[in-house]
C-alpha cells in the first residue's frame, strides 16, 4: 500500500516558514529609531522567539463585546474556541461576562510603539533589556501571529489589567483551570527560562487536539516554544509529537554593528533573511526512466 509522505525538502519549508528563528542569519533588529539590537544566534532577542506578522486575510474579529477600547482580531482557526470558552465562562457562576480582551493582535509596529512606551520620548528603548522582561520586542511577539490574547476582566474591581492578581480572582483560576480545554495555553508561567515575567493573563491558542482544525499549523509556528519553554497549564496531547525543530548546522555568527546611517541600515529595519532551500537533484534513476 502506498503511502503519502512529504519530502525533506517540503517539510524543511515548512519549518522555516513557521519558525524563521531556525532559518535566519542574525542581523540587527530596530527597537526604536536609533536603537537597534542584534539577536542571539539562535535569532532570540532578550530572550524572546521571533515571529512574523500574520497576514490580515487570516485574521477574524473576536466575538462581539469582547474587546476592550482597539478592535480584538484572532486567528480564523482560534475564533470558534474563543467564542465556545468565552461562553462556558459566561454560564459559570461568579464568572459570568466579566473575561475581556485587553490585547489581541498586534502589527509589530504596534508592538514596537508596545514595547516603548514606558521608556519615555526622550529615553528612546535604552531600558530594552528590562522592558523585555514584560513586553516582546518588535517582531519577536506572539501577538503578531493572532493566536495569542491578553485577557481582563469587566469590571475590573481590585485588579488591573495585565497584573498577575488575575490569578488570584475567579475568572483568572476558572481560566488556568478550563483554558486549555479550549486549546490555549499559558505562554509564561512563573518561573520560565525566557526570563520574562509571569504572566497569568497572556494566552495563545494551539488547538485543544492536533485534530482541531488549524491546530498543526498553530503547534508548527509555536514548536520552538513549546519544546524549549514549555507553557503551564499547557495543552496536553501527545498525539503532536512529530513536529520537530530543525536547526542549522552550524549557527549564524553575530554580524559587527554597522555605523551609524549606514545604508544597510536604512535597507533592512527589520531583517529576517531565510537561508534558500536547497533544489532537489533528480538522481540516476529518474534521470534512465526519463529517458525510456
Amino acid at each position: 500500500m502506498r503511502r503519502n509522505r512529504l519530502s525533506d525538502t517540503t517539510r524543511l519549508a515548512w519549518v522555516a516558514l513557521a519558525a524563521p528563528s531556525l532559518a535566519m542569519a542574525a542581523a540587527p533588529e530596530q527597537l526604536s529609531p536609533g536603537v537597534w539590537v542584534t539577536p542571539s544566534a539562535d535569532g532570540r532577542v532578550f530572550g524572546h522567539i521571533p515571529y512574523r506578522e500574520a497576514p490580515h486575510t487570516d485574521l477574524v474579529p473576536a466575538p462581539a463585546g469582547f474587546a476592550l477600547g482597539q478592535p480584538c482580531y484572532v486567528q480564523r482557526d482560534a475564533a470558534p474556541d474563543l467564542a465556545r470558552m468565552l461562553a462556558a465562562a459566561a454560564a459559570t457562576p461568579g464568572i459570568g461576562n466579566r473575561l475581556r480582551g485587553v490585547s489581541c493582535y498586534r502589527t509589530i509596529e504596534h508592538q514596537r510603539a508596545v514595547f516603548c512606551s514606558h521608556s519615555g520620548a526622550r529615553r528612546g528603548c535604552r531600558d530594552a533589556a528590562d522592558r523585555a522582561r514584560a513586553v516582546g520586542p518588535p517582531g519577536h511577539s506572539e501577538h503578531a501571529t493572532g493566536y495569542a490574547i491578553d485577557f481582563g476582566l469587566r469590571p475590573t474591581g481590585d485588579c488591573g489589567d495585565v497584573s498577575p492578581c488575575l490569578a488570584r480572582t475567579p475568572a483568572g483560576q476558572w481560566l488556568i483551570a478550563h483554558a486549555p480545554e479550549y486549546g490555549f495555553e499559558l505562554s509564561f508561567p512563573a518561573g520560565n527560562a525566557q526570563g520574562v515575567t509571569w504572566e497569568p493573563w497572556h494566552w495563545r491558542w494551539v488547538g485543544a487536539s492536533i485534530a482541531t482544525p488549524g491546530a498543526a499549523r498553530a503547534r508548527l509556528l509555536f514548536a520552538r516554544a513549546r519544546q524549549e519553554f514549555p507553557a503551564a497549564p499547557q495543552v496536553r496531547d501527545v498525539a503532536d509529537g512529530w513536529i520537530g525543530v530543525i536547526r542549522p548546522a552550524t549557527p549564524a555568527p553575530a554580524p559587527i554593528m554597522p555605523p551609524p546611517g549606514s545604508p544597510y541600515l536604512q535597507g533592512h529595519p527589520q531583517s529576517y533573511f531565510i537561508q534558500p532551500l536547497p533544489t532537489p537533484q533528480p538522481r540516476p534513476s529518474d534521470r534512465r526512466s526519463r529517458r525510456r
